[in-house]
């Protein structure tokens, strides 16, 4: 059984946690992605104690939010949630913040390894706005293929469309997303 849960996509997960409260479910999310919970507390609490208790206080809230919440990207929500929560520890206990001087040199080393990522995080977000405006179908498609990593054939058996249709949604989606995002860098 467990074998078989594993091979379930997040979402799925989810879903099946939600319907039956199956904590085996949940605990497989929590294996998929402490790694990254734990990466989230050393960037922002710089301690692996500190952060190693913080993703657990992260999984103990997961147990509780995620029936409250849609969630439909696991792995983006759960990373904001970590985040959030690596920022109110920081809040409560002002001592673990960084000297001034510490956070100037490391801007100054990395000034461009910050503008990098801040124009990968403004495409990243164009591209986002953009997917949004594309035709329900192809929106449908692209998120299912490219986020999700559903096969032509899954998404066929999940939308009810072809595979010929599957096809050029996905490929049509993909070049309207391409020229809009062209057209918004020129």
């Amino acid at each position: 059984m467990k074998q078989t849960l594993k091979n379930l996509s997040d979402l799925e997960l989810l879903q099946l946690y939600k319907a039956k409260d199956d904590k085996e479910a949940i605990g497989i999310l929590f294996e998929r992605y402490y790694h990254l919970v734990l990466g989230v507390g050393m960037k922002y609490l710089k301690d692996s104690g500190l952060a190693k208790d913080m993703s657990m206080r992260v999984f103990e809230k997961l147990i509780v939010d995620v029936k409250r919440h849609t969630i439909e990207y696991f792995k983006s929500w759960l990373y904001r949630v970590a985040t959030n929560e690596c920022l109110m520890e920081l809040r409560k206990n002002k001592k673990i913040t960084k000297s001034t001087d510490d956070i100037i040199l490391s801007n100054m080393e990395s000034e461009d390894n910050l503008h990098q990522r801040e124009e990968k995080e403004e495409l990243l977000s164009d591209m986002e706005h953009q997917l949004e405006l594309l035709p329900e179908e192809q929106k449908k498609c692209i998120k299912l293929f490219y986020l999700e990593r559903k096969s032509y054939n899954d998404i066929c058996a999940l939308t009810g469309f072809t595979f010929m249709q599957v096809k050029s949604f996905i490929q049509n989606g993909k070049r309207k997303l391409k020229q809009k995002l062209m057209t918004n860098i020129e």
